[in-house]
């Protein structure tokens, strides 16, 4: 029976914790919850549903709601409110914003993209709407008031 030296097994030992470590980092930080929590966003008479992140952000933010917001336009593919408290925050680059996300700017802007565009900011992920046809249209051109609500 032929022995296999020592360091070989460490190398080999060494070399699987490492992939093991780069298997973690392509998670991605805030999935889907496991629940499907999901949020219904009201704009007029449209409403559209988005699929909540697991994130600790979604909580704090899920437990003031339901709450109705006067959202203010900016750049032509936002709408955002500044919000009366800080919530906590794992902001990352996501690098492509989609039609119908919405996510936090810093600790207390909440932010709903209704045209999606590359990014280079930094944002906290709270969810995503499902189907984001008629998005722009509801939201209007200028300030639109949104109503938030964990759907039933």
């Amino acid at each position: 029976m032929k022995t296999v030296p020592l360091f070989l097994l460490l190398l080999l030992s060494l070399n699987i914790s490492t992939c093991t470590g780069n298997q973690k980092e392509l998670v991605e930080p805030d999935t889907p919850t496991s629940g499907n929590m999901n949020l219904r966003i009201t704009i007029g008479q449209r409403v559209f549903t988005a699929t909540l992140y697991d994130n600790a952000t979604v909580t704090a933010f899920t437990a003031k709601l339901p709450m109705t917001l006067t959202m203010e336009e900016l750049n032509g593919n936002e709408k955002y409110v500044d919000l009366p408290d800080n919530l906590p925050t794992n902001e990352s680059n996501p690098g492509t914003i989609q039609t119908g996300d919405l996510m936090l700017y810093g600790a207390s802007t909440l932010v709903l993209f209704y045209k999606g565009f590359s990014t280079s900011y930094r944002y906290t992920r709270l969810g995503r709407i499902h189907d984001a046809n008629g998005l722009a249209a509801a939201l209007g051109a200028g300030n639109a008031t949104v109503t938030y609500e964990l759907a039933q």
